[in-house]
């Protein structure tokens, strides 16, 4: 009995336990290391930072840092324009683009949208293109092409200059402030100001006897003399019959008579209609002379 309780312990199994070799294994592993070294403190860190933008004046705080550093960075001297040049157009267009674009000089270059500067002088009626950008020395520079009156239509409203395309530049107070401009009047006139033009051009013999074009039925033109008289253009070949009346003018004086209208709109059988004073007159000479 006394052997036994006396008998000396072995020595202690230096092998690991089983969790201390799977934690040792686990330590060896690079993506466990790589959570360790970084995202664990990245954790710590998110978590912390979550803890401190919780509050409303910290949150505050950052946004007047941000605000306060962007405005110093974005006013510096180099950044700010200090006028706008317009060229291209006359003194009232001009005058016109400053209105609509109403800038408080100087201001930084970041505060202008030159996109949306383009856009709203491009919708002034004047305009036909328009170029925007900011010039070396702090110079908001408006390249203008404007739009060019080429005719006077005469409507309902009143008098209103329109370009090639029918597009309308303004109002005209009195005819004689563009004398050098075809009047055309009637509806759709300002659809198809260019064949007005061409009958502008082809009626240039008839000199200052031209009063004017007028659509008629939005579909055809009539060319309106003084003394009342017209000539009535068909839909189709109307410069060609309106160049046929003018030669027949100049060789049998057609326009100097007493004739109330020319009527080309059939081109077989071209009419001239005389005026009522005329007309009774012819009547009483052909009933005199028996025919």
């Amino acid at each position: 009995m006394r052997s036994l309780m006396s008998r000396k312990p072995g020595p202690c199994d230096p092998a690991p336990s089983r969790w201390a070799w799977r934690m040792q294994r686990l330590m060896l592993t690079p993506a466990f290391l790589l959570m360790l070294r970084a995202g664990v403190p990245m954790a710590l860190t998110f978590g912390a930072a979550t803890w401190w933008l919780s509050e409303d004046a910290n949150r505050q705080m950052i946004r007047d840092t941000v605000a306060e550093a962007r405005a110093s960075f974005e006013t510096r001297p180099e950044f700010m324009v200090q006028l706008m040049a317009i060229d291209g157009g006359d003194d009232a267009l001009a005058q016109d683009i400053r209105e609509i674009v109403p800038l408080d000089f100087p201001i930084s270059s970041f505060d202008l949208d030159l996109t949306d500067i383009r856009n709203t002088i491009a919708g002034l009626a004047p305009v036909k293109t328009v170029g925007v950008r900011i010039r070396p020395g702090g110079v908001l520079q408006v390249d203008v092409t404007p739009r060019t009156p080429v005719a006077i239509w005469r409507s309902r409203e009143g008098l209103t200059l329109i370009d090639i395309t029918g597009a309308h530049l303004g109002k005209l107070d009195k005819r004689m402030d563009r004398p050098d401009l075809l009047v055309i009047a009637g509806e759709g006139a300002e659809g198809d100001v260019k064949e007005a033009l061409n009958l502008y051009r082809a009626a240039a013999p008839l000199g200052v006897r031209l009063r004017g074009i007028v659509r008629m039925g939005a579909r055809r033109w009539d060319v309106v003399l003084d003394r009342g008289q017209r000539i009535l253009l068909p839909e189709q070949g109307a410069v060609e019959a309106l160049e046929r009346v003018i030669a027949l003018d100049a060789a049998e004086d057609v326009l100097g008579r007493d004739v109330v209208r020319v009527d080309m709109r059939l081109g077989t059988r071209p009419t001239v209609q005389m005026s009522e004073q005329a007309a009774t007159l012819w009547w009483e000479i052909k009933k005199v002379s028996g025919q």
